[in-house]
């Protein structure tokens, strides 16, 4: 049975009310889909994201991405610089966050953990790559995902919208909205995938290891 799964960093407890609040001051009188809220779609930093067989033990490769992170130097807390609230084709707003090496090499972790336990035959063939840039489209060929390599862009998603409307938040969003200067992760999830790649229920997480 395939299972859509995902590992996400996951915000400090008051940065993840803070960005529950910021969707919403995003928004404005839009409600941005899906919606986030501490007890449902959490806020998160997906590292990768895919579907997987059988032979995927969500605990135990969790377990092993956490130790070869702490290995790495993830350890106790990770602050990561807002970049800005940007568009995604198609229809998608983002907090846009800077990408350390740290994370870089988190994700490369996590794909040599995960990747052997991909469902590819799950891939969605039909899917419309034409606004993908090119590495965009090489990461999504190879992984099923559209975000890796040079093509991963850390991120926390606000949520989507109808294209224009996205675009004239987007655009509006400087005038509109006051962003921290910088988000705290101190924990990492594997998580279930809900609409849109959401957040929509933990599975197993752990913190970030003690430095």
């Amino acid at each position: 049975m395939t299972r859509w799964l995902g590992v996400a960093l996951l915000p400090r407890a008051d940065h993840l009310r803070e960005a529950v609040r910021l969707q919403k001051d995003v928004g404005g009188d839009v409600a941005l889909e899906p919606p986030l809220h501490p007890d449902g779609n959490l806020p998160h930093v997906t590292v990768f994201q895919g579907p997987f067989t059988d032979s995927l033990d969500p605990a135990e490769a969790l377990e092993s991405i956490g130790t070869s992170a702490a290995g790495a130097g993830l350890r106790g807390e990770v602050a990561l610089c807002s970049e800005g609230v940007v568009y995604q084709p198609t229809g998608w707003l983002f907090l846009a966050l800077e990408r350390p090496p740290l994370i870089e090499d988190l994700q490369k972790i996590a794909l040599a953990t995960l990747a052997p336990h991909l469902d590819r035959a799950a891939f969605d063939g039909t899917k419309d790559l034409s606004r993908f840039t090119d590495d965009e489209r090489a990461s999504f060929k190879k992984y099923g995902y559209r975000y890796t390599g040079d093509a991963y862009a850390p991120h926390m998603t606000l949520g989507r919208a109808s294209e224009d409307v996205a675009l004239d938040l987007v655009r509006t969003a400087p005038q509109r909205v006051a962003l921290p200067k910088e988000w705290v992760f101190d924990r990492l999830s594997l998580y279930v995938m809900g609409q849109h790649g959401a957040h929509a229920e933990t599975l197993f997480d752990r913190p970030l290891a003690a430095r």
